[in-house]
């Protein structure tokens, strides 16, 4: 299984040809300058409310204003769209309530890609279809930019107090600089492997024993009949 994993990573690793990593490399050392945030429902208003708590600039949006009100209050600049969101940050998380929410919001008229700058971490912890994470990854790269998708574990309670659990798919060595945001809003932050595993992995989360090994995971195979003898 690990050759197997090894070998998705370099597959997808050698499609990155679009990808300045100096510029990945500067931004991801940037610590704490302003963080894009985008979905600020009842997931997303704790999880940015966390980075605004361990003192990260914070500039966001939502497709319903008012929902935006209370992290104004809090220090966050808010803006009217993604696309404004991404030209101001070069780190953005997206946590959005389904597959068509998130391909709106990357790629629409006002998306992130549109004014998305080269070398951008773009961090989805939305929780949807593996394969629409994958072409995201891959729009995002045509602009020079990495997606990453980080799906959570924990309800609203675990977003408030910081304790959720992420499973994170992506460029391996984008790992640590995606990390160091989502440990503000998270307990665990589990690498799974290319794009599109931190999805696999969220229909069975890790177990505290294996957080505690750092296993990497995939999507659990389907079981196999018993066999009567």
């Amino acid at each position: 299984m690990a050759a197997v994993l090894r070998g998705s990573r370099n597959l997808w690793g050698r499609s990155l040809k679009h990808v300045d990593f100096t510029l990945v490399s500067s931004r991801s050392m940037a610590s704490k300058t302003q963080v894009g945030f985008i979905g600020l429902g009842n997931m997303g208003k704790p999880m940015a409310k966390n980075l605004l708590k361990h003192g990260y600039p914070v500039i966001a949006t939502d497709v319903f204003p008012e929902s935006c009100k209370e992290l104004q209050e809090l220090g966050a600049q808010i803006v009217d769209n993604p696309a404004e969101v991404a030209d101001q940050a070069d780190r953005v998380v997206t946590m959005l309530p389904s597959s068509p929410n998130v391909i709106e919001v990357y790629t629409g008229p006002n998306g992130i890609l549109k004014k998305v700058k080269k070398g951008s971490l773009l961090i989805d912890s939305s929780t949807i279809d593996p394969a629409v994470s994958k072409e995201m990854a891959v729009a995002a790269e045509k602009m020079g930019a990495v997606f990453m998708d980080a799906p959570v574990s924990g309800g609203v309670g675990a977003a408030s107090s910081g304790k959720l659990t992420f499973m994170v798919g992506g460029v391996e060595e984008e790992f640590t600089a995606a990390q160091e945001l989502l440990t503000c809003m998270g307990a665990n932050v589990v690498y799974c492997g290319a794009v599109g595993t931190g999805q696999d992995a969220s229909v069975c989360p890790p177990s505290p024993q294996d957080l505690s090994r750092r296993v990497y995971w995939v999507k659990p195979k389907r079981a196999q009949p018993a066999v009567m003898t």
